[in-house]
Protein backbone atom coordinates (compact mmCIF):
# COMPACT_ATOMS: atom_id res chain seq x y z
CA UNK A 1 0.00 0.00 0.00
CA UNK A 2 1.34 3.55 -0.77
CA UNK A 3 2.72 6.06 1.99
CA UNK A 4 -0.14 8.22 3.49
CA UNK A 5 -0.87 10.65 1.21
CA UNK A 6 -0.21 14.15 3.31
CA UNK A 7 -3.06 17.08 2.63
CA UNK A 8 -2.38 19.84 0.50
CA UNK A 9 -3.41 23.21 1.28
CA UNK A 10 -7.27 22.74 -0.31
CA UNK A 11 -7.48 19.92 2.35
CA UNK A 12 -7.08 22.30 5.01
CA UNK A 13 -10.54 21.54 6.00
CA UNK A 14 -13.21 19.10 5.27
CA UNK A 15 -14.69 19.55 1.74
CA UNK A 16 -12.61 22.63 1.68
CA UNK A 17 -10.91 24.85 -1.14
CA UNK A 18 -7.88 26.83 -0.01
CA UNK A 19 -9.31 27.10 3.61
CA UNK A 20 -6.41 28.18 5.83
CA UNK A 21 -6.77 26.67 9.77
CA UNK A 22 -5.90 29.88 10.34
CA UNK A 23 -8.09 32.25 8.16
CA UNK A 24 -11.34 33.74 9.84
CA UNK A 25 -14.18 31.30 10.22
CA UNK A 26 -16.86 33.66 9.08
CA UNK A 27 -15.10 34.27 6.00
CA UNK A 28 -13.82 30.99 5.10
CA UNK A 29 -15.81 28.63 6.67
CA UNK A 30 -16.55 25.41 4.77
CA UNK A 31 -20.00 25.23 3.26
CA UNK A 32 -21.73 22.69 5.46
CA UNK A 33 -24.07 21.27 2.20
CA UNK A 34 -20.27 20.42 0.43
CA UNK A 35 -18.46 18.56 3.39
CA UNK A 36 -21.31 16.52 4.03
CA UNK A 37 -21.52 15.75 0.29
CA UNK A 38 -17.86 15.10 0.83
CA UNK A 39 -18.50 13.27 4.14
CA UNK A 40 -21.27 10.56 2.20
CA UNK A 41 -19.06 9.97 -0.74
CA UNK A 42 -16.18 9.01 2.08
CA UNK A 43 -18.72 6.88 3.81
CA UNK A 44 -19.64 5.04 0.74
CA UNK A 45 -16.17 4.54 -0.16
CA UNK A 46 -15.89 2.41 3.52
CA UNK A 47 -18.22 -0.01 1.75
CA UNK A 48 -16.63 -0.37 -1.40
CA UNK A 49 -13.34 -0.77 -0.06
CA UNK A 50 -14.49 -3.74 2.27
CA UNK A 51 -13.61 -1.79 5.74
CA UNK A 52 -17.09 -2.23 6.40
CA UNK A 53 -20.28 -4.17 5.46
CA UNK A 54 -24.13 -2.95 5.41
CA UNK A 55 -24.68 -0.12 7.46
CA UNK A 56 -21.86 -0.84 9.95
CA UNK A 57 -19.15 1.78 10.90
CA UNK A 58 -19.54 5.37 10.22
CA UNK A 59 -17.87 8.85 9.15
CA UNK A 60 -18.25 12.51 10.60
CA UNK A 61 -16.47 15.97 10.00
CA UNK A 62 -16.47 18.70 11.97
CA UNK A 63 -17.48 22.18 10.52
CA UNK A 64 -16.78 24.55 13.63
CA UNK A 65 -18.46 23.97 16.71
CA UNK A 66 -20.74 21.88 13.91
CA UNK A 67 -20.75 17.59 13.90
CA UNK A 68 -21.97 16.16 10.40
CA UNK A 69 -22.41 12.87 11.45
CA UNK A 70 -23.82 9.67 9.25
CA UNK A 71 -27.01 8.72 10.64
CA UNK A 72 -27.61 5.27 12.71
CA UNK A 73 -29.22 2.47 10.59
CA UNK A 74 -29.15 4.34 6.96
CA UNK A 75 -27.46 2.44 3.78
CA UNK A 76 -25.29 5.00 2.89
CA UNK A 77 -26.00 4.61 -1.38
CA UNK A 78 -29.66 5.93 0.14
CA UNK A 79 -27.64 9.18 1.59
CA UNK A 80 -29.15 12.63 -0.30
CA UNK A 81 -28.23 15.95 0.23
CA UNK A 82 -31.60 16.32 1.77
CA UNK A 83 -30.50 14.03 4.41
CA UNK A 84 -27.46 16.15 6.39
CA UNK A 85 -27.59 15.28 9.94
CA UNK A 86 -25.44 17.68 12.65
CA UNK A 87 -25.17 18.24 16.03
CA UNK A 88 -23.09 20.67 18.36
CA UNK A 89 -20.16 19.68 20.21
CA UNK A 90 -22.68 18.66 23.56
CA UNK A 91 -24.75 15.69 20.84
CA UNK A 92 -27.31 18.46 20.38
CA UNK A 93 -29.05 17.81 16.64
CA UNK A 94 -29.18 21.07 14.84
CA UNK A 95 -29.36 19.82 11.76
CA UNK A 96 -31.73 17.37 10.09
CA UNK A 97 -34.19 14.87 10.89
CA UNK A 98 -32.43 11.22 11.05
CA UNK A 99 -31.45 10.08 13.90
CA UNK A 100 -27.42 10.66 14.18
CA UNK A 101 -25.27 7.50 14.14
CA UNK A 102 -25.29 5.07 17.26
CA UNK A 103 -21.85 5.56 17.98
CA UNK A 104 -21.75 10.01 18.18
CA UNK A 105 -20.21 9.54 21.94
CA UNK A 106 -17.34 8.24 20.25
CA UNK A 107 -17.06 10.82 17.21
CA UNK A 108 -17.65 13.93 19.71
CA UNK A 109 -14.70 12.36 22.40
CA UNK A 110 -12.32 12.57 19.35
CA UNK A 111 -13.55 16.12 18.49
CA UNK A 112 -13.39 17.24 22.32
CA UNK A 113 -9.72 16.32 23.21
CA UNK A 114 -8.39 16.50 19.91
CA UNK A 115 -7.60 19.20 16.92
CA UNK A 116 -9.77 16.51 14.83
CA UNK A 117 -11.87 18.10 11.56
CA UNK A 118 -12.69 14.23 10.39
CA UNK A 119 -13.66 10.72 12.25
CA UNK A 120 -13.91 7.41 10.42
CA UNK A 121 -14.90 4.38 12.07
CA UNK A 122 -14.91 0.82 10.53
CA UNK A 123 -15.14 -3.32 11.38
CA UNK A 124 -12.45 -3.68 9.14
CA UNK A 125 -11.95 -7.36 9.22
CA UNK A 126 -8.13 -7.76 9.62
CA UNK A 127 -7.98 -4.76 12.25
CA UNK A 128 -11.18 -6.47 14.11
CA UNK A 129 -8.95 -9.84 13.90
CA UNK A 130 -5.81 -8.03 15.25
CA UNK A 131 -7.62 -6.40 18.01
CA UNK A 132 -8.83 -9.93 19.58
CA UNK A 133 -5.40 -11.06 19.69
CA UNK A 134 -3.05 -8.61 21.10
CA UNK A 135 -2.98 -5.30 23.52
CA UNK A 136 -1.57 -3.33 20.63
CA UNK A 137 -0.62 -3.75 16.91
CA UNK A 138 2.86 -5.20 16.69
CA UNK A 139 5.29 -2.33 14.57
CA UNK A 140 5.82 -4.65 11.30
CA UNK A 141 5.75 -1.73 9.26
CA UNK A 142 7.17 1.71 9.40
CA UNK A 143 3.69 3.53 8.55
CA UNK A 144 2.71 2.74 11.86
CA UNK A 145 4.78 5.69 12.50
CA UNK A 146 2.07 8.20 10.24
CA UNK A 147 -0.30 7.27 13.22
CA UNK A 148 2.15 8.43 16.36
CA UNK A 149 3.55 4.92 16.93
CA UNK A 150 2.64 1.59 17.84
CA UNK A 151 -1.38 1.04 17.37
CA UNK A 152 -3.18 0.37 20.56
CA UNK A 153 -6.03 -1.51 21.39
CA UNK A 154 -8.99 0.06 23.81
CA UNK A 155 -10.60 -2.18 26.11
CA UNK A 156 -13.95 -3.60 24.98
CA UNK A 157 -17.21 -2.14 26.37
CA UNK A 158 -20.51 -1.51 24.62
CA UNK A 159 -20.52 -0.01 21.71
CA UNK A 160 -22.12 3.96 21.37
CA UNK A 161 -21.56 4.13 25.17
CA UNK A 162 -19.14 6.47 27.25
CA UNK A 163 -17.35 3.90 28.41
CA UNK A 164 -16.14 2.86 25.13
CA UNK A 165 -15.71 6.51 23.81
CA UNK A 166 -13.82 6.78 27.30
CA UNK A 167 -11.54 3.76 26.74
CA UNK A 168 -10.98 4.81 23.12
CA UNK A 169 -9.09 8.09 24.38
CA UNK A 170 -6.77 6.56 26.84
CA UNK A 171 -5.84 4.34 23.29
CA UNK A 172 -5.00 7.17 21.12
CA UNK A 173 -3.67 9.34 23.44
CA UNK A 174 -0.35 10.41 20.97
CA UNK A 175 -2.08 8.61 18.56
CA UNK A 176 -4.15 9.41 15.48
CA UNK A 177 -5.28 5.72 15.58
CA UNK A 178 -6.21 2.81 17.47
CA UNK A 179 -8.28 -0.68 17.43
CA UNK A 180 -11.35 -1.08 19.34
CA UNK A 181 -11.10 -4.89 21.01
CA UNK A 182 -13.87 -6.98 19.43
CA UNK A 183 -15.45 -3.90 17.51
CA UNK A 184 -12.91 -2.53 14.95
CA UNK A 185 -11.02 0.82 14.16
CA UNK A 186 -10.88 4.30 14.95
CA UNK A 187 -8.73 7.23 13.07
CA UNK A 188 -9.01 11.01 12.85
CA UNK A 189 -7.43 13.16 10.55
CA UNK A 190 -7.54 17.23 9.43
CA UNK A 191 -9.43 16.34 6.33
CA UNK A 192 -11.84 13.05 5.40
CA UNK A 193 -9.31 11.59 3.07
CA UNK A 194 -6.96 11.65 5.57
CA UNK A 195 -9.05 9.78 8.18
CA UNK A 196 -9.45 7.80 5.24
CA UNK A 197 -6.22 7.35 4.05
CA UNK A 198 -5.13 6.03 8.00
CA UNK A 199 -7.75 3.55 8.43
CA UNK A 200 -7.27 1.87 5.03
CA UNK A 201 -3.62 2.43 6.36
CA UNK A 202 -4.21 0.69 9.37
CA UNK A 203 -6.39 -2.25 8.15
CA UNK A 204 -3.21 -2.85 5.86
CA UNK A 205 -0.69 -3.34 8.53
CA UNK A 206 -3.35 -5.20 10.47
CA UNK A 207 -3.59 -7.76 7.22
CA UNK A 208 0.35 -7.66 6.68
CA UNK A 209 1.04 -8.77 10.79
CA UNK A 210 -1.49 -11.56 10.37
CA UNK A 211 0.18 -12.64 7.36
CA UNK A 212 3.57 -12.72 8.43
CA UNK A 213 2.46 -14.33 11.60
CA UNK A 214 1.01 -17.00 10.21
CA UNK A 215 4.03 -18.56 8.78
CA UNK A 216 5.29 -21.82 10.83
CA UNK A 217 8.11 -21.50 12.60
CA UNK A 218 9.16 -17.81 12.20
CA UNK A 219 8.44 -14.61 13.72
CA UNK A 220 7.99 -11.34 11.79
CA UNK A 221 10.65 -9.03 12.62
CA UNK A 222 9.42 -5.51 14.19
CA UNK A 223 10.88 -2.06 14.21
CA UNK A 224 12.00 -0.22 17.69
CA UNK A 225 9.93 2.54 19.03
CA UNK A 226 12.93 4.58 17.60
CA UNK A 227 12.95 3.63 14.02
CA UNK A 228 8.75 4.36 14.19
CA UNK A 229 9.90 8.04 15.39
CA UNK A 230 12.26 8.43 13.05
CA UNK A 231 9.58 7.13 10.04
CA UNK A 232 6.53 9.41 11.50
CA UNK A 233 9.44 12.45 11.60
CA UNK A 234 10.25 11.69 7.61
CA UNK A 235 6.26 10.86 6.73
CA UNK A 236 5.04 14.44 8.26
CA UNK A 237 7.23 15.84 5.29
CA UNK A 238 5.94 13.56 2.66
CA UNK A 239 4.31 14.22 -0.62
CA UNK A 240 3.86 17.66 -2.53
CA UNK A 241 4.26 21.05 -1.36
CA UNK A 242 1.85 23.84 -3.22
Amino acid sequence: MAEERQGTAEEAAPGGEGESPHADPERRAPDPERVWEALVATARRTVTDGLVVGTSGNVSARVGDLVLVTPTGVPYDRLTPDDITGVDLTGRQVLGTLVPTSELPLHLAVYRTTGARAVVHTHAVHATAVSTLVPELPAVHYMAGALGGTVRVAPYATYGTEELAENMLRALAGRSGCLLRNHGTVTYGDTLDQAYDRTAQLEWMCRLWLTASSVPGLTPSLLTEAQLAEAGARLKGYGQRR
